[in-house]
């Protein structure tokens, strides 16, 4: 293993964006309860299940695209609905609506609250890129390019491949490995000479089934044995465990 902790044939590193560099996973969990709580209220009165910002969350929304936690999550509750188009408004009863609603109060919370990003990270970053690494950011967000400007990091990261990009490419989002694997072949290294960087457990899937060198899971929220039973070679509480970020 290397200074960094990764493997010695490691060239590149791929890192997810929210609960991994920035500390917006918590407001999206958030974003999501007030959206899905509000829509069963309304189709199921008060007596309701309200969505759980921890065990729902990591299960049926966390690292996938919008429209894709929609529908996992509410095929949980048994509940089907129509597609829409991307451009449904926040109010309308279909995927894309349910998921632009979210998207709205979303962002209402990173102005209110801002963003802050984990310093381990960011100095970790400047580590592998100290070491001749080549580095990607890869999200599901739409969000992606406006939050790392609004925390300085744009300059970190090669290649973006996010929620924008993947619509544009027609790139299915996590847990298939899609984006990561678009990430690797834009910054010209095979999958498994590339090392994935998650703290959601639909982005351990995505790393692990893309077959790339080593996965890496971040542990915010005490799943560290669920991110080893997804794929993940190594769980840390912060990057700097790595080594290279101290």
């Amino acid at each position: 293993m290397t200074q960094l902790g990764l493997p010695e044939d490691i060239q590149a590193c791929l890192f997810d964006l929210d609960g991994v560099v920035t500390r917006t996973a918590v407001v999206h969990a958030a974003a999501w309860k007030e959206t899905f709580d509000a829509f069963l209220r309304e189709r199921e009165g008060d007596g309701f299940r309200p969505f759980d910002a921890v065990a729902d969350y990591d299960e049926y929304v966390d690292g996938r695209p919008r429209a894709d936690g929609v529908r996992t999550f509410l095929a949980s509750r048994g509940i089907e609905l129509p597609e829409g188009s991307p451009d449904d408004p926040p109010d309308a009863p279909t995927v894309n609506g349910v998921g632009n609603r979210k998207n709205v109060l979303l962002l209402e919370k990173i102005r209110t609250q801002g963003v802050e990003a984990y310093d381990g990270t960011l100095r970790y970053i400047e580590a592998v890129r100290a070491q001749g690494l080549r580095t990607a950011i890869v999200s599901s967000s739409a969000n992606t390019r406006d939050v790392l400007h609004s925390i300085g990091a744009e300059p970190l990261f090669d290649v973006r491949i996010d929620g924008v990009v993947a619509a544009e490419r027609g790139l299915p989002g996590k847990p298939h490995p899609d984006t990561f694997l678009a990430a690797a072949q834009d910054l010209g290294v095979e999958p498994k000479r590339a090392a994935v960087f998650e703290d959601a457990l639909a982005g351990m899937d995505a790393g692990r089934s893309g077959h790339f060198g080593y996965v890496v899971g971040v542990d915010r929220v005490g799943q560290t044995e669920a991110l080893y039973a997804h794929g993940a070679d190594v769980v840390v509480r912060d990057l700097a465990e790595l080594g290279g970020g101290k």
